[in-house]
């Protein structure tokens, strides 16, 4: 049995959209801390998008609307989250903020 590139790569996609999902779920439904609430589903957001994106580069049938809207949206809500994720972080050892 070969492994398919293709087929692994959305495989995988799917357990990131898991986790990505389960990320953003625990940040609004457990976790009590402002920051890492908000941390927490940053993560959440960059996972779900990045493997819908995959996903969409991945298919065989043409794009829909649905996938060009994806495209052209998906990029700014990573970045937005990777920029929140960035700006929240700790500031490294010996230096105070």
């Amino acid at each position: 049995m070969t492994v398919d590139p293709l087929q692994l790569a959305v495989g995988a996609s799917w357990v990131a959209t898991a986790i990505g999902a389960g990320l953003w779920l625990w940040s609004w439904l457990r976790e009590k801390d402002a920051i890492r609430k908000l941390r927490f589903l940053d993560c959440g957001v960059v996972l779900l998008f990045a493997s819908v994106l995959l996903r969409i580069v991945a298919q065989e049938k043409p794009m829909s609307m649905w996938d060009w809207a994806m495209i052209f949206v998906g990029p700014l809500f990573i970045a937005a989250a990777l920029w929140r994720l960035a700006r929240t972080a700790c500031p490294p050892p010996g230096r105070s903020d």
